[in-house]
């Protein structure tokens, strides 16, 4: 019997050749959307949990109050893990993970620049990493054990076995290597070159005892049996404590630290990675529901597009239905032809979106920053694939097959075979939602589009044009002043500073900074931090309000002076802020000069109040501005040969600030982008769409568009009547889908502080947008039926 399913419905395939590929294609291109989403779903669901004892794993995190909102953050200090791992037998293993570090690596003559992460002895007992080469059961509870990735050890050895071989360490140092671990899965969130073992980072000055220095992460195995919520109940103040009591034995005059720590899930925070509130409820499984919506809406519309082109066919096939029923078929055995029918095309539509996917996939990976990858060896791919294939066929095919089973064979022999007011009401509803769904990615691009641009056009606060900087590494410091006169007198540069971060990045903040008497809240309020040797606000191009710049060249004394920004004047209540005295670090600062505020970090955000230190700070940048006099070419090989003359071992590696404050925009532009491919690719289903309704409406109303014709109806008033009731459903799909896409786009404007209001005219643009294209779909076929000859249609057969 399906044998002779398959058969009828390959003849049937063939029998309407242009109608067949239309059908096909729609359903191929919304499958393949599906699929492609569905693929990125996949890896971002299944981040960091492939890990064996991923049910028993957990990062510590903290949770505070500062400016009058909670959040919570995964970074803690480095003596937090060996001290709890002894507080509390409920730890079977901990690891802390120190990342961010960038050291050479030198075997023989060969040197390059490693991704370096610190962790302790358990990394290798709480993580399930795939090892490529070594034992199995890695020590590293000495300093001078190394671990690599398998891409790395290649780029580093070539083709020697790198086992057992010795590497220099920032040209200082010999380890042996240990390991080599095959590299890091795509559903990973750890990126690395080499591991080294805290002991290691022990014998350079990396770790401190510092319970205030949230710096790295912990992470813990749970004993088998342990409740997350005892664990955390234990935990609570546990850091707290430890403050509380170095702040009154050093007599510090911080308030008092009322923060907790709790352990969340590692297999989880990758998704759930946002702490506003205090807790880890939101993040970017946000935008994993987002785009799951978007894949099943866009199957959705696909199998629309579907049900309409094979219902606006319904004529041709009433008389095949009329006869199968006079002669004995029933409906269930006619439901099943036309399911069979559907799978079929839903098989070849398959076919086709996997070719899709493999040609678009690695322009999707780079928009995605993604390595995901469609492998038809696998026998969970093809069994995914079928039940997919399957899936569609059955969502696609299911109202055709109870439509075109339910014809009278009385009135389908006689040519009277279906009540078009329900018929095309039926249709025209799936019309209006595909249009819908349409219109609501349009807006939503609109909208991530109106939200880049007014961020981007938002006052920096600082000049990046012809800003680089470089990161502090190797001899750079030690070397720092003969680097920055040589820069300065090249001629290459026309100003540099020595500075925390670089100036689109803000790597730390911290709270208790206090003048004259402060309230409790006063010393509540979290300041990101910064600092400079010289010139940070001539060469950073910041707006000097008060005061002067520091300078440690001209005044010995700004080794304590600070720079203050707006935002921190007001936070620290200072009327005078010059020469005032901020107490924080344990030192007395003293206020040299005020500066505008300036975005660090998120340009999305708000500005906060900021501390400039002078040179008793730490620096891990050297910023530098280009003589725009010479060529930028001609300028970076001097500047290169500058840093190579004091740090030869090293490579120079240089970023545009232009370039590193773009980056930000990355994830943002993606969603953007991703929403118009997919607003597109549900434009042009949903246009097919149209295209099968306006056949229908056609085929049915030949009759009455010839009698209309004869009587002296002209092309345009054809194409009028034919018309009009397709704009009607494309505006009611605008007044669904507007506030559907204001709710949506106005939660989604929530992350961000510095924000877009949604206007009207955003609603008038995707409506215009809806209505031309689909103007333009309904013209091409009510043209064409306003142009035929009515004796063809009023000829009796």
């Amino acid at each position: 019997m399906i044998k002779t399913y398959i058969k009828i419905a390959w003849r049937n395939l063939l029998k309407n050749k242009a109608f067949s590929a239309i059908n096909i294609l729609g359903l191929a291109i919304g499958m393949a959307g599906a699929l492609l989403i569905a693929l990125w779903l996949q890896n971002m669901l299944g981040m960091d949990r492939f890990h064996e004892k991923s049910e028993r794993l957990y990062i510590i995190s903290n949770r505070d109050e500062f400016q009058g909102e909670k959040s919570a953050w995964a970074y803690t200090p480095k003596i937090l893990g060996p001290s709890m791992a002894v507080d509390f037998p409920d730890i079977e293993a901990f690891t802390r993970y120190d990342e961010g570090n960038q050291f050479l690596t030198t075997f023989q003559n060969k040197k390059l620049i490693a991704n370096t992460v610190f962790v302790d002895p358990g990394f290798f007992n709480i993580f399930s990493l795939p090892l490529l080469k070594g034992a199995n059961n890695i020590r590293f509870d000495n300093p001078k054990g190394l671990v690599l990735t398998e891409s790395y050890a290649k780029a580093l050895f070539g083709d020697e076995d790198p086992i057992g071989k010795s590497v220099k360490i920032d040209s200082i140092n010999q380890v042996t290597v240990q390991a080599i671990l095959r590299d890091l899965p795509s559903n990973s969130s750890f990126k690395f070159d080499i591991l080294l073992p805290f002991e290691y980072a022990k014998t350079i000055g990396y770790v401190d005892e510092n319970w205030g220095n949230n710096s790295l992460s912990t992470y813990t195995l749970l004993k088998k049996g342990t409740r997350l919520s005892d664990f955390n109940t234990k935990i609570r103040t546990y850091s707290r404590d430890h403050i509380n009591a170095v702040n009154k034995a050093e007599g510090n005059q911080y308030a008092k630290y009322t923060g907790e720590i709790f352990a969340f899930p590692f297999q989880d925070y990758f998704l759930y990675n946002n702490g506003k509130g205090g807790n880890y409820t939101s993040g970017r499984i946000d935008i994993v529901k987002l785009f799951a919506w978007i894949g099943i809406f866009i199957l959705l519309v696909a199998s629309i597009n579907f049900m309409n082109l094979s219902t606006a066919r319904s004529e041709r096939r009433a008389k095949e239905v009329g006869v199968r029923k006079v002669i004995g078929a029933n409906k269930t055995s006619l439901m099943a032809q036309f399911l069979v029918e559907s799978t079929l095309i839903s098989m070849i539509g398959m076919v086709l979106a996997t070719l899709f996917v493999f040609i678009v996939l690695p322009f999707f990976n780079e928009l995605v920053g993604k390595q995901l990858s469609l492998s038809l060896l696998n026998l969970w791919t093809w069994l995914f694939l079928i039940g997919f294939t399957v899936f569609t066929g059955i969502l696609a095919g299911i109202y055709p097959a109870f439509f075109l089973s339910s014809f009278q064979p009385v009135k389908t022999l006689k040519g009277k075979f279906v009540s078009k007011s329900k018929g095309l009401s039926v249709r025209s509803i799936l019309v209006v939602v595909q249009f819908t769904l349409a219109i609501v990615l349009i807006i939503a691009t609109v909208v991530v589009t109106k939200q880049i641009q007014y961020t981007k056009q938002r006052e920096r606060g600082y000049n990046e044009n012809g800003l680089l900087y470089t990161g502090i590494k190797g001899d750079l410091e030690k070397n720092y002043k003969l680097i920055r006169n040589e820069l300065l007198a090249s001629n290459a540069v026309v100003s540099v500073s020595k500075n925390m971060s670089p100036v689109t990045d803000m790597y730390s903040n911290g709270w208790g900074y206090t003048s004259g008497t402060p309230t409790e809240e006063d010393k509540r309020i979290s300041y990101n931090r910064f600092s400079t040797d010289a010139d940070a606000v001539k060469n950073l191009g910041l707006t000097l309000v008060k005061g002067r710049d520091i300078d440690i060249y001209k005044f010995a004394t700004d080794s304590t002076s600070l720079i203050l920004n707006e935002s921190a004047v007001k936070s620290l209540h200072l009327k005078n802020p010059i020469n005032s005295i901020v107490d924080g670090n344990g030192t007395k600062w003293t206020v040299v000069g005020v500066v505008k505020d300036f975005i660090m970090g998120s340009p999305f955000g708000n500005n906060v109040p900021m501390i400039i230190f002078g040179p008793k700070a730490w620096f891990t940048t050297i910023h530098y501005r280009l003589n725009t006099n010479n060529n930028i070419s001609d300028n970076l090989k001097t500047i290169e040969s500058i840093f190579k003359k004091f740090n030869p071992d090293y490579p120079f590696e240089y970023q545009f600030i232009d370039k590193t404050y773009e980056e930000k925009f990355k994830e943002t532009k993606a969603i953007g982008t991703l929403a118009m491919v997919f607003a597109g690719l549900t434009i042009f289903i949903s246009c097919l769409g149209l295209l099968a309704l306006i056949a229908y409406m056609a085929e049915t109303r030949m009759k009455e568009i010839a009698v209309r014709k004869v009587l002296g109806a002209s092309v345009t008033q054809v194409t009028s009547l034919l018309s009009v009731d397709f704009i009607k459903l494309v505006l009611i799909a605008i007044l669904i889908a507007s506030p559907i896409a204001w709710w949506v786009m106005d939660k989604w404007l929530q992350n961000y502080s510095y924000r877009i209001q949604i206007q009207w005219y955003y609603f008038v643009i995707a409506g215009l947008m809806a209505i031309l294209i689909s103007m333009a779909t309904i013209s091409y076929q009510a043209i064409k039926a306003g142009l035929s000859n009515p004796v063809d249609s009023l000829r009796d057969e």
